[in-house]
């Protein structure tokens, strides 16, 4: 957690850029980056839809978030992706479980809450 999946994407650009994909994120996120996941969703398209990233992840600053799509979208852009859409489905610590529990006193989390990040 948190989860930065993908649909529409090459499989083998993804598994070439993750590292970089990954760091960024986890900056701009202010997360150690060993707890980002990455997936690539696979899709039948029914209607068009364009590429999509989807992030998962407990809410941050309207500005954190606008500055983690910005880095996103400018690493995605330098390889040809600019046409995709980003967006974020927010979790509730209180509402997400690990081994059947809510999760709580999270440093990092914790720390990010408190400082806006």
């Amino acid at each position: 957690m948190p989860y930065l999946r993908f649909k529409g994407f090459d499989e083998e650009f993804l598994r070439q850029q993750v590292p970089l994909l990954v760091e960024e994120f986890a900056q701009a996120a202010a997360v150690p980056r060993e707890i980002v996941k990455v997936e690539l969703l696979r899709i039948t398209q029914i209607t068009d839809t364009p590429l999509s990233l989807e992030i998962y992840m407990f809410p941050r600053t309207q500005e954190k978030h606008d500055a983690i799509a910005a880095t996103l979208h400018a690493i995605l852009s330098r390889f040809g992706y600019q046409d995709l859409h980003i967006f974020f489905v927010l979790l509730t610590p209180s509402l997400y479980y690990k081994e059947g529990l809510p999760l709580k006193n999270i440093g990092w989390l914790q720390n990010n809450m408190l400082h806006g990040n």
